[in-house]
C-alpha cells in the first residue's frame, strides 16, 4: 500500500509534464492568441463619430475597402507609443482606410483632446464609451488592431502596441 502512495505523485508529475510538453511542441506564440473572428465577417456594428455624434459608420460601408481598425484610449500608455506609426502607415498606404475607436474613455472630451494634442491619423474616429463595439470585436485590452480585407473579413489581429517590425513583417504583406 505504501508503494502505491509513493508512486501517485510520480504519475501525476508525469501526466502534467506530458501536457506541458505537448503544449510547448505546438509552437503557439503567446503574443498571437487565437481570435474567434479571424477569417470571419466583421461584426454588424454602428460606430458613432467622435467629432459629430449625429454621424455614424456601419460595417456596410466597409465593403470594397481595405481597413485597419485600431482600438485606443487617451489613458492608454502603449497606445501613445504606437500612435505616431499610424501617420507613417497612412503616408505609405493612402488607400488604406484607417479607423480609430476611442475605447472606454472616461469622458468623450478626453479622446478629443488626445487627438488634438497628438494629431489624428485616422480617416474616421469612433467612440465606444461602454465598450460594446469592442465586445463585438473581442477586445480584451488596449491597444488592439484589426485588418479587414475588401470582402469584409478580419484577416489579422494584433494585441498590444504595434511597432515598425510588426507593421513591416505582418501588416504590409497583407495590404497587397
Amino acid at each position: 500500500m505504501k508503494k502505491i502512495i509513493l508512486i501517485i505523485p510520480f504519475i501525476l508529475t508525469l501526466i502534467i509534464s506530458s501536457f506541458l510538453l505537448f503544449y510547448l511542441l505546438q509552437n503557439k506564440d503567446p503574443k498571437k492568441p487565437p481570435s474567434a473572428l479571424l477569417n470571419e465577417d466583421v461584426p454588424k456594428i454602428k460606430i458613432p463619430d467622435l467629432f459629430d455624434e449625429k454621424k455614424f459608420l456601419t460595417n456596410i460601408e466597409f465593403n470594397d475597402k481595405l481597413i485597419l481598425v485600431n482600438f485606443f484610449a487617451s489613458w492608454c500608455a502603449p497606445c501613445k507609443i504606437e500612435h505616431p506609426l499610424f501617420f507613417k502607415i497612412k503616408e505609405e498606404h493612402p488607400s488604406l482606410f484607417l479607423i480609430g475607436i476611442d475605447f472606454k474613455e472616461k469622458e468623450k472630451d478626453d479622446g478629443l483632446k488626445y487627438l488634438e494634442k497628438d494629431g489624428n491619423p485616422y480617416d474616421f474616429v469612433g467612440y465606444d464609451i461602454q465598450g460594446l463595439i469592442g465586445l463585438e470585436f473581442g477586445v480584451g485590452g488596449l491597444p488592439e488592431t484589426f485588418l479587414i480585407n475588401k470582402k469584409g473579413k478580419i484577416i489579422y489581429k494584433h494585441l498590444g502596441p504595434l511597432d515598425k517590425k510588426i507593421i513591416e513583417n505582418d501588416i504590409y504583406p497583407l495590404l497587397n
